[in-house]
């Protein structure tokens, strides 16, 4: 029975009854104190905080109840997503790994590439190096010169100093540092560029050798050209047969096979520009080696003091004009009178007004004739060279005092003598 039906119960039980309020009231500070459950005409009274007590433990089963029902009603479906999380978080993770290693294939591979066509590029720069070493020595072979070597600093203004014709037109090659491959490593090759800003300066290094070995070679073929024209330029002023002058310096002890020079059908341009150079220096080396057998040189050792020139002139005894065949250069008694240019001796003694004098064939219809010495150091048919003494100055014959009187003969003729003096001026002999 329900609080309100009880209470109402007990009203109506005492409404009949004569008492006075007093019992009313009673029972309704009985029934504020309490709830009292009536069943079969049983009634039991609760307090409020047992009611309550009641209440919650009904709920809290009501509530167990409904969620164990629902668990087991809907356990497989759980089950069954929470399986199918963990498949799907696993294949998450295995297709993040897959990923992952193929990443690292990937860079493996690029790994791997980088590092062939590195190694490829360093074989390259090394082969190109060997290239430019060969060549820097195949010039030194050509300019007669110690081994050259290559550089990487700025080139100087000239890298071949053109030696004198008296040294047969060779040239000197200066001598510089090697070019080393040496590639940064470390933080130093993070704060030059890396790998490809090292290799990328070795070949501009490499670029600027080559650049300078082609400037050399354009700088000997011009050289050797020039000194062959000049060569043949003074010799033919002089009246001298180029060809003939050639082939009387061939005829000295040299022979051979047959050999003609060829070019390799894959030579590049450095190949055929050294061919060139070869063939221009040995053109001009026989050029000047038949300049020796031509007099251009002088005759005595201090400057020429010229006395009497050649040509007509009032002679020195009768005053009357003459003819004078030679040059009179002044000279002391002693001093050493040297030949003009290599050949042989065909006259050496006294020959009337000239004196003790000493005659010299050089080949080609020339010849030279030194008069007026005080002594000879030579005898006929000895073979004599450029600058060797030949006699000494005196006054022998007919002369006023010692000087060396020289003549130049081209086919027996006199010839005045200074024409190839200053020649032999022109070309630094």
């Amino acid at each position: 029975m329900s609080r309100r039906s009880s209470l109402q119960y007990q009203q109506g039980a005492y409404a009949g009854h004569p008492a006075d309020g007093r019992l009313q009231q009673a029972a309704a500070r009985r029934a504020s104190a309490g709830y009292t459950l009536v069943h079969a005409g049983r009634a039991l009274r609760l307090g409020p905080l047992a009611f309550w007590a009641l209440v919650a433990a009904l709920v809290v089963m009501g509530v167990w109840t409904v969620t164990t029902a629902t668990y087991f009603a809907f356990r497989e479906d759980v089950l069954t997503r929470l399986i199918a999380r963990q498949a799907e978080m696993q294949f998450g993770y295995e297709d993040r790994i897959a990923d992952l290693r193929a990443r690292v294939d990937r860079m493996s591979s690029r790994q791997l590439l980088d590092q062939e066509q590195y190694e490829q590029k360093v074989e390259q720069i090394m082969r190109r190096q060997s290239a430019l070493e060969s060549r820097a020595s195949a010039l030194g072979e050509v300019t007669g010169s110690v081994r050259p070597t290559v550089r990487t600093d700025p080139p100087r203004p000239s890298l071949l100093k053109p030696a004198p014709l008296g040294d047969k037109g060779a040239f000197r090659l200066q001598s510089d540092r090697e070019v080393a491959v040496d590639l940064p490593s470390g933080p130093a090759l993070k704060s030059v560029g890396g790998v490809g800003g090292a290799l990328a300066r070795l070949q501009a290094s490499l670029d600027r050798v080559e650049q300078r070995q082609m400037a050399a070679l354009n700088t000997m073929e011009e050289s050797y050209e020039f000194k062959a024209r000049r060569i043949r330029g003074v010799l033919s002023e002089l009246g001298v047969d180029i060809g003939k002058a050639v082939a009387a310096d061939s005829a000295r002890g040299m022979g051979g096979p047959f050999v003609p020079a060829r070019l390799p059908g894959d030579a590049g341009s450095f190949d055929r520009q050294l061919h060139r150079i070869s063939s221009a220096r040995s053109q001009m080396h026989r050029l000047s080696r038949a300049l020796g057998s031509v007099p251009l040189r002088k005759p005595i050792d201090k400057e020429i003091d010229l006395v009497s020139g050649f040509g007509v002139r009032n002679d020195p005894f009768t005053g009357s004009p003459a003819m004078h065949t030679g040059l009179d250069m002044h000279g002391a008694t002693g001093d050493p009178a040297r030949a003009t240019a290599e050949g042989k001796v065909t006259s050496a003694g006294w020959s009337g007004g000239y004196g003790r004098v000493v005659d010299i064939d050089h080949g080609n219809g020339l010849s030279t004739r030194y008069a007026h010495l005080s002594a000879i150091d030579v005898q006929v048919g000895q073979m004599v060279k450029v600058g060797q003494i030949i006699g000494r100055i005196g006054s022998t014959g007919r002369s006023t005092g010692p000087h060396l009187h020289y003549e130049t003969r081209v086919k027996g003729e006199p010839v005045d003598p200074n024409k190839f003096l200053r020649a032999g001026a022109r070309l630094d002999l």
